[in-house]
Order: C-alpha cells, then sequence, then structure tokens
C-alpha cells in the first residue's frame, strides 16, 4: 500500500488552458478497464479485508478514516489523502466517524505523473 497526498499544500500551478489560480496532483495513469465509485462509510463503518480485483486508488475526498493494507496495520486517512493498493493485494478500509472517498480501478494503473 502507498499513501498519496492531495491537498492544496501538493499540488502543482496548471498553466496551461488560459488556467488561473488552479493546481493539480496528478494521481495515477493507466490503460485497460475502469471503474469509479463514490463509496460512503457511515460511523463504524468497514469494507472487510479482501483482495484487489484491480489496482486501486482510494482517495479520501470528506472525514476521516483508515486502509489497512495485507500486514493489517491501520493507516489514518482524512480528506486530502488516499492510498494505493496494487492488484491483488489484501486490504481493508473503515471509518470510526464517517468519511466518503472516490475509488478508482483499473487493470494497468499507476499512482502519479504528469498532468
Amino acid at each position: 500500500m502507498r499513501v498519496l497526498e492531495f491537498g492544496p499544500e501538493f499540488a502543482e500551478r496548471i498553466a496551461v488552458y488560459d488556467s488561473k489560480r488552479s493546481s493539480g496532483v496528478s494521481l495515477g495513469h493507466g490503460q485497460g478497464e475502469v471503474h469509479v465509485y463514490a463509496v460512503h462509510f457511515g460511523p463504524d463503518g468497514i469494507v472487510g479485508t479482501h483482495p484487489t480485483g484491480f489496482c486501486q486508488l482510494f482517495l479520501v475526498v470528506q472525514g476521516e478514516g483508515w486502509a489497512a493494507g495485507a500486514d493489517g496495520n491501520r493507516v489514518h486517512l482524512s480528506a486530502g489523502q488516499g492510498v494505493f493498493f496494487e492488484v491483488g493485494e489484501e486490504h481493508s478500509k473503515g471509518s470510526e466517524s464517517g468519511m466518503m472517498a472516490i475509488m478508482i480501478q483499473s487493470t494497468n494503473l499507476e499512482p502519479g505523473g504528469p498532468l
């Protein structure tokens, strides 16, 4: 599991397309089958341990929670942070107080890269 930071302090200015006061963080690029989900966790919500079927970006956009890789160690995540899981990686996710995340899955996905 790789922890990703995508808050404004990590963003780079967007200098194309007559852009103004805008910045971005490249979160990944890939090829093949792609699935995008909004995932909502209520208080004490959890998605239990299972292997990923695809490479996966899990990006917290509201609230806070945690993600754990194959070792089961929970990593705290809040809005503006995320994790990347390799295909087949055992993982779980959850929140004690509530969280919303965007989950992007693809057959061929790598975190980061150019904007």
